[in-house]
């Protein structure tokens, strides 16, 4: 069969449009071929358009999405404390099971923030040693346990020895405050007698994970007696700080007075005193390493001043000597010193001291 010349532009037309359509659409048109063949042979006067593929909006949400976290949810929740809580959890509760619990307390909040909290454990400091009281050391850290202490003097020139035994006791009650005891079981210098008790309040002045600073306010009581240089009252207040910002080394100290202002005070021979003590020491083990745990060597400079009119002026006592503490096991510390008296007079030339202790 012959073609028409004018039917061959219409069919360059139609393969060109071929070519361009999508496979949807060349579906589309095989399933109509019948319809599509018998139109393609009807004459037309306008050109077919090529058709493209079209486009499709990617689908937009109806609504906003749920987020994954609910921000009110994820915001740590304060909780609120009865002063009955505030002081169970202190004294009772697992203050070691979660360090996060613990936060930093600046001096500037003193009064504003962590009365209403209870106590946690703080954690170690800036270098990586342990929070610990040490015999002849001033302790400037909260605490939670029970020592008993025994210590034995050497006397100076004809006086004859001595010695003491104490149970003394770290009781928090909150993040700011807590109380020292110390019972004097015995003590002994020219007669066995007990001797005076000694009741402290302690407020925790600041605290980061560097150092930590208190005030200690010790009220002694005359339950003892003055042959053995007891059986007065005074009032103690001292200030303290710890610190470790560099490895194992702690350095320790403060500074206080001694005022007394009742019992028998001439024949106890107490004496209005300034004080001073700085310690320091280096912790060689850590703590799991029982029974050598948390051991620290350390040495303490203890000074005592007299500034008031009931003795020569110038009296002056310095003392200075090492000490230890271990970790045995189980919690249970070995703590030992040795204190020598460099200054004269002397009120003893040298003391021996020894602890065990449970922190609980």
């Amino acid at each position: 069969m012959k073609v028409k010349p004018h039917v061959l532009p219409l069919l360059g037309l139609g393969i060109a449009a071929l070519v361009t359509m999508p496979a949807s659409v060349n579906a589309a048109s095989s399933q109509a071929k019948g319809k599509t063949q018998s139109h393609s042979t009807k004459k037309s006067t306008q050109p077919a358009q090529p058709t493209y593929p079209s486009v499709q909006p990617t689908a937009q949400p109806t609504y906003a999405p749920r987020p994954t976290v609910d921000p009110v949810a994820a915001a740590p929740v304060e909780r609120n404390y009865t002063l009955g809580e505030v002081i169970s959890e202190s004294v009772t509760g697992d203050v070691y099971a979660d360090p996060s619990r613990w936060e930093a307390l600046t001096f500037r909040q003193l009064f504003t923030k962590g009365w209403d909290k209870p106590w946690v454990s703080p954690p170690t400091g800036g270098g990586g040693a342990p929070r610990m009281g040490w015999l002849n050391a001033y302790d400037g850290v909260f605490y939670r346990l029970s020592l008993g202490i025994f210590s034995w003097a050497h006397g100076p020139g004809s006086y004859s020895d001595s010695y003491a035994g104490t149970l003394s006791s770290y009781t928090p009650l909150s993040e700011r405050f807590q109380i020292r005891t110390d019972i004097g079981l015995a003590s002994n210098r020219d007669q066995t007698n007990f001797a005076d008790f000694i009741i402290t309040p302690r407020i925790l002045l600041s605290e980061s994970k560097e150092q930590t600073q208190s005030l200690d306010i010790a009220f002694r009581t005359p339950t003892g007696n003055s042959s053995n240089g007891q059986g007065y009252a005074s009032i103690n207040p001292t200030y303290n700080f710890w610190t470790n910002y560099w490895k194992g080394l702690v350095i320790r100290g403060g500074a206080g007075f001694t005022i007394p202002y009742a019992g028998e005070i001439a024949n106890a021979g107490a004496r209005s005193t300034f004080n001073a003590n700085l310690a320091a020491g280096w912790y060689f083990t850590d703590h799991d390493a029982a029974p050598f745990g948390d051991l620290v060597i350390y040495v303490a400079n203890n000074l005592t001043q007299a500034i008031d009119n009931r003795g020569p002026n110038s009296t002056t006592t310095f003392s200075m000597g090492p000490g230890f503490r271990d970790h045995l096991g189980g919690n249970w510390y070995l703590l030992g010193a040795v204190d020598i008296g460099v200054t004269n007079p002397k009120p003893y030339d040298y003391q021996v001291s020894g602890a065990i202790m449970k922190v609980y």
